[in-house]
């Protein structure tokens, strides 16, 4: 028997390992099924290059579990290992046995997957004891075993339990599971990990036998055929001119069994310069972004590495599904170093070239089959365009805007379509539109009637483009329908004046103010402006600029000063409709009487705080008499109480006038904001008005 330390630099290697090394315990099982995989691999590369001449026979890697003994055992036919080798790769931990047969069998190595060496101490995350048995394939070799309580110390002694009639040569790693590890011993569990993990390895894995119902079906047993839980060529590695496309959506529905059919793929596979197969995926997306994310599974030879690929790809590209795998990517590392590494940016830089330029073709090839997936396709190419700095200068050749008639255009062809109609004064090219068909209905119409083409942005993220769009098109300028009243959304000249006075103009606002409803985190200004007769006569609009912070805000953080801020909509009142002419004469005609004294004395009074100002702006603060002070002060006083007053008066009217409240109500109804008790009310006297 020999005895011995394990070559390391310090004691400490095993915390390290169980505390720093790896980031997910689970992956023990990935880390042993691999070296399996990888020993096997070995001896058939050693077969093709002739430097083994016996038979393969049955490579199957076999995963078997004895919870009465608290084991975990991983088997293979591979290679297996002679006593010094075990000295060589398992005692010094520095040291890799791929890294001296890559070097040998660089020309036509198998898969190798593995780091046989550092990965195999990640046993020890989970097991008190490890033990190898194991026998090499060369003549003469005999059986060793090799075992390790987890501490430097190990024992390496003969093997006379490996029974060459049954096994030529390869490996038995045997785990005695940890106490604290103990749910590593339930067999669904460690199904559930080989699935994960071990899925697509390329060497058949069983575990345990496939089950069938017993024949008085009172419970499931065990058949004699083994339970191989791997597909062995998955459909990434095949050549894609021999697949169909039943076979990528057959694979797709592997992957995600409980997802709808995706809208297409791209089937990756480059050797210059660098290893990369795949399949990507576009999904249907239905809600939220997040949900949709980190649904691309990373593999390194077959070897399920990651499913959290931020930094690995492109951050748009997060939302497809989908499969990659690259050997140049580093199976025993941090995600922090997968995503500075060198090698996994230009993976990822290729990616996003390969998805620009199959979007590119598709749209080239079938223009109509793509306006009919572009609904769905929108929200990676917006993702894109907010996301990855370079992406727009190549999505704008394959992105689309729809208009609210459902008609598609690319940026070109649709800034061709309005550019005669939709320049403001200052040369802008106003782009208008929706983001509901039916909210905003009236709006859009009425752009309509006057001649507009509405675009219909109602994707997740169609608003937040439209900052990006703005810097990218030339004097061109994003607005929606209701931002303003139909005359003022493209403003061809100044705005034509009212033919009603200040007096007028001030008194009408504040009727309609004093009755407008206090709706949570919500603000109305009213306003007074010609919009011509056959306009309605009470609109309700948002400025742009303020809403699309708002909208901002909810993406971007450091805008979170703009979502905090209540909603503020303009109640523009047109002075040329009749009905705001009748409450005008009505007004004039009940209030004159008192409010003549009233803006009499207003008028009187603010003409002397004027003079007051006047005569006291000149002087510096401390040559102010407390006289003066004083008479200021009450003539400001006196102005506001004749300003109450007036305020008291036209509340009065206004309260008592049903049509106020009637074109009010209309117009919070037309934008959905007349709800419960108020809208009750406004059906009521809906009923009495027809009266």
């Amino acid at each position: 028997m020999q005895k011995g330390n394990i070559g390391v630099t310090t004691e400490n290697i095993f915390p390290v390992i169980k505390k720093f090394l790896y980031s997910d315990q689970e992956i023990f099982l990935r880390e042993m099924v691999s070296n399996a995989i990888d020993a096997t691999q070995k001896l058939k590369t050693l077969q093709e290059k002739g430097d083994y001449k016996g038979e393969l026979g049955d490579l199957t890697v076999r995963v078997s579990l004895d919870a009465d003994k608290g084991t975990i055992t991983v088997s293979d036919n591979g290679i297996g290992m002679t006593e010094e080798e075990i000295d060589k790769y398992i005692n010094q931990i520095a040291f890799s046995g791929v890294t001296d047969f890559l070097e040998k069998y660089k020309d036509n190595a198998n898969n190798i997957i593995g780091h046989f060496g550092l990965g195999f101490y990640s046993a020890f995350m989970v097991s008190k004891k490890v033990e190898i048995i194991t026998k090499s394939y060369k003549e003469d070799a005999k059986a060793v075993k090799w075992s390790c309580d987890g501490s430097p110390a190990y024992e390496i002694d003969d093997a006379p339990d490996f029974k060459p009639g049954e096994k030529e040569h390869g490996s038995d790693i045997i785990l005695y599971i940890d106490d604290d590890s103990k749910e590593f011993l339930d067999k669904y569990k460690l199904e559930g990990l080989l699935n994960k993990y071990c899925k697509f390895l390329p060497v058949p894995v069983a575990f345990g036998k496939k089950q069938e119902w017993s024949k008085d079906e009172s419970k499931m047993v065990d058949t004699a055929e083994d339970n191989i839980i791997n597909n062995v060529e998955p459909l990434w590695t095949k050549t894609p001119s021999t697949l169909k496309d039943e076979d990528y959506k057959s694979f797709y529905r592997t992957l995600y069994p409980m997802q709808d059919e995706p809208l297409f793929w791209i089937h990756l596979n480059v050797d210059y310069p660098f290893n990369l197969t795949g399949i990507l995926y576009f999904p249907r997306i239905k809600n939220s972004l997040e949900l949709q994310k980190n649904k691309i599974q990373l593999y390194c030879n077959q070897v399920f590495v990651t499913d959290q690929v931020e930094g690995i790809v492109p951050e748009f590209l997060t939302l497809l599904h989908g499969v990659i795998d690259s050997p140049d990517i580093p199976l025993n590392v941090s995600r922090s170093y997968l995503q500075s590494d060198r090698e996994v940016k230009k993976i990822s830089t290729y990616i996003t070239k390969k998805v620009s330029d199959r979007l590119k073709a598709i749209f080239n090839e079938d223009r109509k089959a793509y306006e009919e997936k572009w609904d769905d396709l929108k929200l990676f190419i917006n993702y894109g365009i907010l996301t990855e700095e370079n992406f727009y200068d190549r999505a704008k050749d394959f992105s689309l805007f729809k208009d609210t008639e459902d008609k598609y255009f690319t940026f070109d062809e649709y800034k061709t379509l309005i550019e005669a109609a939709q320049k403001d004064k200052d040369d802008n090219l106003i782009y208008l539109y929706a983001t509901n068909k039916d909210d905003q209905y009236s709006y859009i119409k009425a752009a309509q009637d006057k001649g507009y083409s509405v675009l219909l942005f109602d994707g997740q993220l169609d608003v937040p483009c439209i900052q990006t769009l703005e810097q990218k098109f030339e004097k061109s300028r994003f607005t929606r329908v209701d931002a303003d009243t139909v005359d003022h959304l493209i403003p061809k000249d100044d705005k034509p004046k009212s033919d009603l006075s200040d007096t007028e103009r001030d008194n009408l606002s504040a009727v309609f103010q004093s009755q407008m409803p206090k709706l949570d985190k919500a603000e109305f200004i009213v306003e007074v402006n010609a919009l011509g007769s056959e306009q309605r006569p009470v609109v309700i609009t948002q400025n742009e600029w303020m809403r699309r912070m708002k909208e901002m805000s909810r993406y971007q953080s450091g805008m979170n000063f703009y979502g905090q801020m209540p909603d503020s909509f303009n109640m523009v009142l047109n002075s040329d409709h009749r009905l705001v002419k009748e409450i005008l004469t009505t007004l004039n005609a009940e209030t004159s009487d008192e409010l003549a004294p009233i803006d009499a004395e207003l008028k009187g009074q603010e003409a002397r705080l004027a003079a007051l100002n006047q005569k006291t702006d000149k002087k510096k603060p401390e040559e102010i008499t407390q006289e003066e002070k004083d008479d200021k002060a009450n003539t400001q006083k006196a102005i506001d109480e004749q300003k109450a007053k007036k305020q008291g008066v036209l509340t009065g009217f206004a309260a008592k006038n049903d049509i106020v409240h009637q074109l009010i109500d209309l117009a919070l109804l037309q934008n959905g904001m007349l709800k419960g008790e108020a809208l009750d009310k406004f059906l009521q006297r809906s009923v009495e008005l027809i009266k």
